[in-house]
């Protein structure tokens, strides 16, 4: 029986091997984003380490008013970050942290109806949230390709409701077939996932009660 993986110390050593070798550029990072209250802590975890690009992309949103919401609070929240890395106010973030960009992914719900056809009743964390996931995840990996960065990831598992270790493996398959690292990781950990509830209260973020497919939303309810 194989160990299980401590994703969350796989990250700490990468960063940590970052901080060692105080490297002068630092790496460039494709962040995909579920939403901004879920990205809230892993861009204020990882911003001081990486030029992070967040690529929004999540086709499992069914409704165009909901997605157009939840993107416009991610580009606020973004543009807030960055607005403070700007501010006297808080001028230590200024030689501490890196501005942060984003590329707004196509909206695009027939890809996810697709994905998920045959697994409809499958219960919410099973194998339609996993080809769910791919789905969100191999898009993330081809455009960090084309970008030619240096790692790429997902905030996916900052949710206590996701399944990190298949979030990780499916991460891995993936860096296999494009060659981009895929940074390893398990946000909820180190208290993830309530400072990413603090933050949220601070920016007074929209925080959804469910993920977005017309699957989980009658669950949720």
């Amino acid at each position: 029986m194989s160990a299980i993986r401590n994703y969350q110390k796989e990250l700490d050593n990468i960063i940590e091997g970052l901080e060692k070798a105080e490297v002068k550029n630092p790496p460039e990072l494709l962040l995909h984003s579920c939403c901004a209250p879920c990205s809230s802590y892993v861009l204020e975890y990882l911003r001081p380490f990486f030029k992070i690009t967040v690529f929004y992309y999540n086709p499992n949103i069914s409704m165009e008013p909901e997605y157009l919401k939840r993107v416009e609070e991610q580009k606020r929240l973004i543009s807030a970050y960055n607005e403070a890395l700007r501010s006297d106010v808080q001028s230590e973030l200024r030689c501490a942290a890196y501005p942060i960009d984003i590329i707004e992914g196509d909206y695009e719900p027939d890809k996810f109806f697709e994905a998920a056809k045959g697994l409809e009743s499958c219960p919410e964390g099973g194998e339609r949230c996993f080809a769910c996931y791919e789905l969100r995840l191999r898009k993330t990996s081809q455009i960090a390709t084309d970008g030619q960065y240096d790692y790429f990831t997902t905030t996916l598992t900052i949710s206590p409701l996701k399944n990190a270790a298949k979030l990780n493996e499916i991460g891995e398959k993936l860096e296999n077939e494009c060659g981009i690292n895929w940074l390893p990781s398990d946000f909820k950990k180190k208290g993830g996932y309530q400072r990413s509830i603090e933050l949220s209260k601070e920016y007074q973020l929209y925080r959804q009660n469910y993920c977005g497919c017309i699957y989980s939303k009658p669950e949720r309810e």
